[in-house]
């Protein structure tokens, strides 16, 4: 058996040969013709405006692909929040960048995807800590993606470990029910306190409270076996919850009343924005998964809208070169590049590299604050994948 795992590598994907078959096709007919025409391309979810707001994401992989080929590149900045027209413009000759079209829009989909996602579970909690605990519902190899795309929408630190490494962040978390299990039922006290004992000091004390009985009881008893408990969390699986927020408020009594009223409540498990909307004022902090790391790629295509400096467009696509501006009030509007945009308005498609050479830099904490920033500017209310 082969100790690879099914991935394609990078240097299959800079090179151009993680492409769609039909794309080798193309340059074979060009190079045969003759023909290699300057063109200009756009990279388009909506043409117009669909009044949900997407987060851009996946810039850094994308940018990295075509560093280096003889093309110009504008583009939104990583983090900026659109509705319909170009995300990303490219100049050049189109045998230049043809073959890395499947690439390219792979690198911008399912990151934009992810990101808009934890984006709207961001603002179901506002005030309320949220994680991103979705690695184990994607390939791996895609892990270091999804929890960039996840930090990029707001959310408040992450679970895998190597991904960590890969974007410079480091990861959290306390313990699975595979940790109580292993102590066996009837010895939660023992599981709790053997963590408290072996982890850095730094590790929050966060117990898990609903293994094996009743959540309020094994709320309170981690309380009192663990000194100085941070907080307890519940992970409850849907098919025992019944009323979840009463369960929840459940818990908070009783450690109120047992004077444990500094032990925070957190939650993780199937967790949406509804229920986020539903248990924020009853609960310290969640961990989404599956919800965001699940997130559907968003559908941009490349489209060729010029050839030659003429436009040049299928049915369907708007031809011509495009720009999009952001207005004072917070409006995304889409235009002809030739034509005056909206009156005080910011272009926002900027340069993103020249003739190969990469002009912008990639920080993630000012991607993370721009995101935060535009959806305030926007408006942004928060509208799910749910409604």
């Amino acid at each position: 058996m082969s100790e690879e795992f099914d991935i394609v590598s990078p240097e299959a994907i800079r090179e151009g040969r993680a492409t769609d078959a039909y794309f080798d096709r193309t340059m074979e007919a060009l190079e045969h013709a003759g023909k290699n025409p300057d063109v200009v391309a756009e990279v388009t979810a909506n043409q117009f405006a669909t009044g949900r707001w997407k987060l851009l994401a996946g810039l850094k992989d994308a940018t990295a692909l075509l560093e280096g080929r003889s093309v110009d590149v504008d583009a939104l900045p990583e983090g900026q929040l659109f509705d319909g027209g170009p995300v990303m413009r490219i100049e050049g000759s189109y045998r230049e960048f043809c073959r890395l079209e499947t690439a390219l829009l792979g690198f911008l989909s399912h990151p934009t995807g992810v990101a808009t996602r934890a984006l709207e579970a961001r603002h179901a909690a506002p005030e309320s800590t949220v994680l991103s605990f979705g690695s184990r519902h994607v390939h791996p190899s895609i892990g270091a993606m999804v929890e960039r795309s996840a930090l990029l929408g707001g959310l408040d630190g992450i679970s895998n470990v190597a991904a960590g490494e890969v974007i410079g962040r480091e990861a959290g978390g306390t313990m699975p029910h595979a940790l109580m299990i292993c102590f066996g039922r009837g010895n939660q006290e023992q599981a709790w306190q053997a963590f408290d004992a072996a982890v850095p000091e730094e590790t929050p004390r966060i117990a898990l409270t609903d293994t094996y009985s009743d959540e309020a009881d094994e709320a309170l008893r981690a309380a009192e076996a663990v000194d100085d408990l941070a907080g307890v969390r519940l992970d409850t699986t849907g098919s025992r919850r019944g009323d979840f927020r009463h369960i929840v408020r459940e818990v908070r009594w009783t450690l109120d009343a047992h004077g444990h009223d500094d032990v925070d409540l957190f939650l993780s498990g199937g967790l949406t924005p509804t229920t986020l909307r539903e248990l924020r004022d009853v609960a310290d902090g969640f961990g989404v998964g599956s919800y965001v790391a699940n997130a559907d790629p968003l559908d941009f295509a490349l489209d060729i809208v010029e050839v030659d400096g003429e436009p040049a467009a299928k049915r369907g696509k708007l031809t011509g070169m495009k720009s999009v501006y952001r207005t004072a009030d917070g409006g995304h509007h889409i235009g002809l590049a030739d034509r005056d945009g909206p009156e005080d308005a910011e272009s926002l498609l900027e340069p993103l590299i020249r003739d190969g050479t990469v002009v912008r830099e990639f920080d993630l904490d000012a991607a993370i604050d721009r995101a935060a920033a535009d959806a305030e500017r926007v408006g942004y209310e928060g509208v799910t994948a749910e409604e």
